[in-house]
């Protein structure tokens, strides 16, 4: 879906484990490292296209995680020119986006990334909270640092300090879920 100003909808997600952790994933055949995202179909709410991106790109049903909170509102994002893929269709300038902060509540070993025909990511791991902020793409960091701010109070219960290279200001907070 993309919107009359050229934003594609999408959802993002964060995974965490007991350790806080968060699950940062490679791009299929690439070394580029992000968190797990995807497009919202026109017949889908957030959370079924959240569900459907969570089973796609990672291999995990709801029944694998527990939903936590979410931002609010839209996080937007352009793509540089040089990233843009033109089709006869509208044309894509960016991203729209609601995270969801999602708990894993089974085996890690759960975490499948072929069980998909179009394969997104084909390794992945456990890092500090903060860290992909530095892994993604340099256009997509200020979302991140958004995101990652607003979701951080929900999963460390207010117990967190903010890294000072991040301290731009918050643009939104979480919503519990």
């Amino acid at each position: 879906m993309i919107d009359n100003e050229g934003y594609r909808a999408n959802v993002g997600i964060v995974l965490t484990n007991n350790k806080k952790q968060v699950l940062l994933a490679k791009r299929f055949q690439q070394e580029a490292w992000q968190l797990p995202q995807g497009g919202i179909d026109e017949d889908e709410t957030d959370v079924d296209a959240l569900y459907r991106e969570l089973s796609e790109e990672i291999g995990l049903s709801s029944d694998n995680v527990l939903i936590l909170a979410k931002t609010p509102k839209w996080l937007r994002y352009k793509i540089p020119n040089n990233f843009i893929r033109r089709t006869n269709n509208r044309t894509c300038i960016g991203q729209k986006q609601v995270w969801f902060l999602l708990k894993l509540n089974s085996d890690e070993d759960n975490i499948r990334l072929d069980t998909h025909s179009e394969i997104e990511f084909d390794d992945w791991k456990w890092v500090d909270y903060w860290q992909p902020i530095d892994s993604v793409i340099d256009f997509k960091r200020p979302i991140y640092e958004d995101m990652l701010k607003a979701l951080a109070p929900v999963l460390f219960d207010n117990q967190h300090k903010i890294p000072n290279q991040y301290s731009r200001p918050l643009k939104c907070s979480a919503i519990l879920l």
